[in-house]
């Protein structure tokens, strides 16, 4: 028998965090140093949005420069780990929903970021899975439910992404987060603590701030993949609980 592995979801926050060391980055560092070593991850970012639920499958996955504007050094950090071919279809036939096979994208920022600094030795094959833009959020907590027992057979399942994402209201000069961004992390926060995943997928009950928390779920969707994978006996960690640039949470989640 495998050890379970855990499923954890990650504020990515800046692209930055690939190459700057701050308090996040050395968070994510000390989580990849604790957490035992998985077979394979299967990893939900952000960034890959889509019509339908996509995967990649190539045995090499390819880097991905989803980002616009930033420093040289960004556009050459390589993560070269290998992809699984194996889990792809494994994952494939999990899932309720049709999946497509799509190697036109690969690893893009918002999972080579974080991995990067996890497990920099890049030797932990990497799967990733699309966020289906055109599903409502209840359909991304049951894909995560469907993909819950890939935890038994080794495989960690990863998100990435923000609770707070709002890139128009962000103000580069303030530290903490506006009051309405505190107020949707902690309830998000609280939710999760209490085990209330289904006020998480129903997160407009939060009112007013959920408003105001992203002008579209791209962001907020990982998380829901990973409480949908939640097992009854997991222990939560949650990390870079923090809210930061006016419209931003680095908060994120670890269930083991």
């Amino acid at each position: 028998m495998s050890e379970r592995m855990p499923a954890l979801f990650v504020g990515h926050g800046s692209p930055m965090n690939a190459v700057e060391s701050n308090s996040y980055t050395k968070k994510w560092e000390e989580i990849g140093q604790q957490l035992p070593r998985p077979k394979a991850i299967l990893m939900v970012s952000a960034h890959w949005y889509t019509h339908g639920t996509r995967i990649t499958n190539e045995k090499t996955p390819r880097m991905v420069y989803d980002m616009y504007g930033f420093p040289e050094e960004l556009y050459r950090v390589k993560y070269p780990c290998p992809g699984s071919p194996e889990l792809a279809l494994n994952t494939a036939k999990l899932l309720s929903v049709p999946v497509q096979v799509d190697n036109s994208w690969g690893l893009d920022h918002g999972a080579w970021s974080v991995l990067s600094r996890m497990f920099p030795e890049a030797d932990i094959p990497v799967v990733q899975l699309s966020v289906d833009g055109t599903a409502p959020a209840h359909m991304h907590f049951q894909i995560g439910r469907e993909l819950s027992s890939l935890r038994d057979e080794g495989i960690m399942i990863m998100g990435s992404g923000n609770v707070v994402h709002n890139l128009a209201r962000i103000s580069w000069q303030q530290e903490s987060g506006f009051s309405w961004a505190e107020e949707f992390d902690s309830y998000i926060r609280m939710k999760i603590e209490q085990q209330k995943y289904q006020d998480v997928v129903d997160y407009e009950k939060a009112g007013a701030s959920a408003k105001l928390a992203f002008p579209t779920p791209d962001h907020f969707y990982p998380l829901l993949y990973v409480l949908g994978a939640a097992q009854e006996a997991d222990q939560l960690t949650v990390f870079n609980s923090e809210c930061l640039m006016g419209s931003m949470s680095m908060t994120g989640y670890l269930l083991q």
